[in-house]
């Protein structure tokens, strides 16, 4: 049955009305509820306030490197040492190592860019932090449904959203419902805000109804594959935070490294690698295990044990590629819209900044008695706000990597390093990508081939066993997440022209060619294994996959990530 056949069966689903619907419990959309609940406080004003969150709990979905930049959470609540965010370590140090194939050279602090200065900030496990803001958000009041995945936007007669509806549970892999069926319930706000993260399903398809990317560069992605390791405490350095460029990306890729040491005897580390990669036979997971076998990495983590698990498509994060934020009844928030500073390898602050402008807008909004019209004011904010401003700052980082490892390395310390020394602010060019993602893969047979080792089982290790401690799990009956507009085009394409790169560039091995009886080769989707990454709806060459929720609750369970 089609979801129209079941909702006419079984309907009409029950409702509950509020004021703001937030969609996401990241950083952003917590960020968007809370301020919303601090200014009705403040105002004595009362507003009503829901999170709608996928994961399990708050925090189950999130992965991030991550250093953090406290400058917005500290506007959200100055008093955030003395409430108790897992804000524990300082940077202590930074090191930024360009790595040859063994050996490595470290960048005098004195030459370290604008962009890569972390004085002041923290290394953190995000989860946590999203964890504790949950946290201040329901003794707020705000009302947090963990487990309940946004499916569907809702519009009323005018073209406006007006709310959204979680899915259906309980509909078996043939579309049917089964004994444990349960309707998807509808939630519906003045306003609804959309804080997905990075390529949100239902934000894709807000941006492409109101053409919120009209005039706008392609957004760009990357993808961080990253891992959490429990250390030798002989080698512990809290605090220090290490990137690395160079080996082992070639020159028409864009990717690099980053290892941060945590309080605990705890050591995050990952590789992210830009999507506008052109050589079909890279695999991001396999450069990573790669990347960890470098005397520079291996020396902190050798002999510890891994520990966590996980993936996530991030944006680039250019002004020129951010859409319009705003539409009838909504608003869109943090990396849905695409706000992260790739340049400084940071985003949560950016999502938490967001989602107080965009609370802040819908607050005035819902006060003086409006519904589902433009907020308006909360574009007009962030073209003031110190947000702008940075990203302003960094908006050719990437770019200028687009030309090549030595352009962009000379570029931005031109632009990162030189030009504020001179005191000029923000460079007095732009740059424009034309190309998206997805179409700048070249035809295998045009590429040289990249043989990975095999995995030691030590320091390096395959997709299953990654998934495994990443705690990943979805309910086995249920229609598959990951759907084709055409079943044909994986053989025909993809794999006749790519050799197969979903193949490679999944992190979980969800997608696999296996051979069929009479010798030719199927595509087979192993949705369990989804990390929910994104990579596959951002990268496949004609855009045939297509990312769509699972049931509530389903994915990773990560913990400390």
């Amino acid at each position: 049955m089609t979801s129209e056949e079941i909702l006419a069966q079984y309907g009409p689903r029950e409702s509950m009305e509020y004021d703001v619907v937030v969609v996401g419990a990241g950083p952003g959309g917590l960020a968007t509820a809370i301020r919303l609940k601090q200014l009705a406080a403040e105002k004595g004003k009362e507003i009503s306030v829901v999170v709608l969150e996928k994961g399990s709990e708050p925090g189950a979905h999130i992965l991030s490197g991550a250093v953090m930049d406290p400058r917005a959470i500290t506007e959200l609540f100055p008093n955030w040492k003395e409430l108790g965010a897992p804000l524990n370590q300082p940077v202590t140090g930074d090191d930024i190592l360009f790595l040859s194939e063994t050996g490595a050279k470290r960048t005098p602090d004195f030459l370290v860019p604008r962009n890569l200065h972390n004085n002041g900030c923290y290394v953190v496990a995000l989860g946590y932090v999203v964890k504790w803001m949950a946290e201040q958000a329901e003794a707020l009041g705000v009302e947090i449904f963990p487990g309940f995945a946004a499916a569907e936007v809702l519009y009323d007669d005018k073209g406006a959203v007006r709310g959204v509806a979680t899915g259906n549970m309980g509909v078996g892999k043939d579309g049917e419902p089964t004994e444990a069926f349960q309707l998807g319930m509808e939630l519906l706000g003045k306003y609804t805000v959309f804080g997905e993260g990075a390529r949100g399903h239902l934000g894709k398809r807000l941006i492409a109804k109101y053409r919120l990317d009209a005039g706008k560069d392609p957004q760009s992605y990357a993808i961080g594959v990253k891992e959490l390791w429990e250390i030798d405490p002989a080698k512990a350095k809290p605090g220090l935070v290490v990137h690395t460029a160079g080996w082992p990306m070639q020159d028409d890729a864009f990717g690099g490294g980053f290892l941060y040491h945590l309080e605990g005897n705890k050591v995050t580390l990952g590789f992210v690698i830009g999507l506008d990669y052109k050589n079909p036979w890279l695999s991001p997971f396999e450069e990573m295990q790669r990347w960890k076998t470098h005397p520079s990495i291996r020396a902190h983590i050798e002999g510890g044990k891994r520990i966590g698990y996980g993936a996530r498509a991030i944006n680039n994060g250019t002004p020129q590629a951010l859409p319009k934020t705003v539409f009838p009844g909504g608003a869109l928030i943090g990396c849905d819209a695409g706000y992260l500073n790739a340049a400084r390898i940071k985003g949560s602050h950016a999502a938490i900044k967001s989602g107080m402008l965009c609370a802040e807008a819908a607050f005035d909004a819902v006060t003086n008695g409006r519904a589902a019209d433009e907020l308006s004011a909360y574009p007009e904010a962030f073209e003031k706000s110190w947000l702008k401003e940075e990203l302003d700052q960094t908006r050719n980082f990437k770019l200028w990597f687009k030309k090549g490892t030595m352009v962009g390395t000379v570029m931005t310390g031109i632009e990162q390093w030189l030009m504020p020394k001179l005191g000029i602010a923000s460079p007095p060019w732009t740059l424009h990508g034309t190309t998206p993602d997805n179409a700048t893969l070249k035809p295998a047979a045009d590429c040289e081939k990249i043989v990975y080792p095999k995995p030691d089982g030590k320091l390096t290790f395959d997709r299953l066993s990654s998934v495994f401690i990443s705690s990943t799990n979805h309910e086995e009956n249920q229609p598959a997440h990951l759907t084709l507009k055409d079943n044909s085009v994986p053989v025909n394409i993809n794999l006749s022209k790519f050799a197969g790169p979903e193949s490679r560039y999944c992190p979980a091995g969800v997608y696999e060619f296996v051979k069929n009886p009479d010798d030719t080769e199927r595509l087979q989707i192993n949705a369990q294994n989804c990390v929910h990454c994104k990579t596959c709806d951002i990268k496949d060459p004609t855009q045939n996959i297509v990312w769509v929720t699972p049931e509530g609750g389903g994915g990773p369970n990560y913990a400390g990530m």
